[in-house]
């Protein structure tokens, strides 16, 4: 059962993860960073880049990322947020998540394009006209600093935390529930960030807490 089945949340952003209460595979866990090159290798590719070729010609080989600029004017002088353009970056969060998790070894199953196999990510759509400030979408990146700060510090005990758990696999086969908790946490903490400050989908300032 998910964490957000069992504490649910009135904050328009939902996010959690599915304890793998059973033993998981230690060879995966072991090698994890190799294991996943081929899915952080299909996820650049969605998420838009570029590299600079002989001649100095720039060469995209992927389309997409995260939409901001677009959504940014569409809600500043339409006061509208396209719902495809809101129903890509969703999809685009949830896969992300799904291969961060992984990474994480919160499951070993590996990360799937579609499916939300143990990750649940999901935030309300907004009605522009009615729950979005029209003009907040401006300065959401300054108001945000603060959490960007904490999460700096959030995210370099996740890392030590994860390097824990893997230990804790390989030895025992399970992952320490406190570690998974703090770990989801953190991942929670930043997709309402994301979510506020990026995503533009909520005008609700993002709570400093782990918690559901």
């Amino acid at each position: 059962m998910s964490t957000l089945a069992m504490h649910p949340s009135s904050h328009p952003v939902h996010f959690s993860v599915d304890y793998p209460d059973r033993k998981l595979n230690r060879w995966t866990t072991a090698l994890r960073i190799v294991i996943a090159i081929p899915i952080l290798v299909v996820l650049e590719t969605v998420s838009g880049g570029h590299f600079a070729a002989r001649g100095g010609t720039v060469v995209t080989y992927g389309a997409g990322a995260t939409l901001f600029l677009g959504p940014m004017l569409m809600i500043v002088f339409r006061r509208k947020y396209p719902r495809w353009w809101f129903d890509w970056n969703l999809e685009l969060q949830r896969f992300g998540n799904r291969v961060v998790a992984f990474l994480a070894l919160m499951d070993d199953h590996y990360p799937s394009t579609d499916d939300s196999q143990s990750v649940h990510l999901d935030y309300n759509y907004p009605d522009a006209q009615q729950d979005l400030n029209r003009w907040l979408p401006l300065v959401k990146w300054l108001l945000a600093i603060p959490h960007f700060v904490v999460l700096a510090f959030l995210w370099l005990a996740a890392v030590v935390a994860v390097v824990a758990a893997w230990f804790a696999i390989i030895f025992t086969g399970r992952y320490p529930r406190g570690i998974f908790t703090f770990v989801e946490g953190v991942l929670r903490w930043t997709q309402r960030v994301v979510a506020y400050a990026f995503l533009l989908v909520t005008d609700r300032y993002p709570p400093f807490s782990l918690a559901a």
